[in-house]
């Protein structure tokens, strides 16, 4: 999202044109209705795989003399350092960024969750060229799938629904039209994974801090986890040098927020087709609504024209 992107480029990593697909904006889809808007004038998104994103990541750290050991396990941490396997290196700070599964999380008894959510998302890369500029999010009774524009002949196709038998090639009976479109594109390998909406209730404990998935998620929906955790760094590295983490917990409960409200916000249109039918033609009929929405999502501060907006969407799918 360009909010993401703008962190990025704050932690001093610009991905290449030639990597990455430049995104304008996103479409909602069900059963013939289609919304869509384009980001704000702060910028536009970017679809690039996570293996070349991963790359440039860790080419931007080393050229800062980050030590990357690559190939170690990390089997225990203390109060002052890290132990792997045999090894022991001391470490003024802990951060855990080891994903949803964390363990540095659980060793810092930090495994306590105010709530959790979870679903289950499965992904497919498809070589074809890209039929539009916008993530698509494809709206059905049990799941949704959006599709991302990777390269000028590749898409990501992603499934999420709360059924984890589901798989791609059977939901993509209830999605007729998107079937029809990559009728005949290359498939990769299809991945799963879970997608999950968790709040923990500390991030930080001591000298260790969490932070990306470690330290709590908002589901994939969003399209949000990455830009936050590149949020989430600049915010910890300031806390670092300052030499204390008092800031932190307070700031990653800011940055969470908006996230966290719109991933509730998009979650309520779950299993609900009716809603999701009337949702889409309050959106058709108020366009203006939906953009500011947009706006929002990617951190445009809209004040009391959200509230407004708000309450015309409420009246908008009652009288839909």
């Amino acid at each position: 999202m360009p909010d993401g992107i703008s962190a990025l480029r704050r932690l001093g990593i610009t991905l290449k044109p030639q990597d990455s697909y430049s995104l304008r904006g996103i479409r909602f889809l069900r059963a013939g209705l289609a919304v869509g808007a384009r980001f704000p004038s702060s910028g536009s998104g970017f679809g690039v795989r996570r293996t070349i994103l991963h790359r440039t990541m860790t080419e931007r750290a080393a050229e800062l003399g980050v030590d990357l050991l690559w190939k170690t396990v990390v089997t225990g941490i203390s109060s002052e350092a890290v132990t792997l396997g045999d090894r022991t290196v001391r470490a003024k700070w802990i951060i855990g960024a080891d994903g949803g599964n964390s363990r540095v999380r659980r060793w810092a008894g930090l495994d306590t969750y105010l709530r959790e959510a979870l679903r289950y998302a499965f992904q497919r890369h498809y070589r074809i060229a890209p039929w539009t500029d916008s993530v698509e999010i494809h709206w059905g009774p049990h799941s949704q799938i959006y599709v991302t524009p990777l390269a000028d002949a590749q898409v990501g196709v992603a499934l999420i629904s709360r059924d984890p038998k589901l798989r791609l090639d059977e939901a993509l009976s209830a999605f007729p039209k998107l079937k029809s479109q990559l009728r005949g594109a290359v498939p990769f390998a299809e991945k799963g994974a879970m997608s999950a909406t968790r709040k923990l209730k500390r991030v930080c404990r001591g000298n260790v801090a969490l932070i990306g998935d470690a330290s709590g998620t908002v589901d994939a929906i969003t399209g949000e986890g990455l830009g936050l955790s590149f949020s989430q760094a600049l915010v910890l590295a300031e806390c670092l040098e300052s030499g204390t983490l008092d800031r932190y917990p307070n700031e990653h409960r800011r940055l969470a927020f908006r996230p966290l409200f719109m991933a509730r916000l998009m979650l309520a249109l779950d299993g609900r087709p009716k809603l999701q039918q009337r949702t889409l033609r309050a959106f058709h009929k108020r366009p203006e609504i939906f953009r500011r929405l947009l706006a929002f999502h990617v951190g445009v501060p809209s004040g009391l024209r959200l509230t407004l907006d708000g309450l015309t969407l409420g009246w908008g799918l009652l009288t839909a």
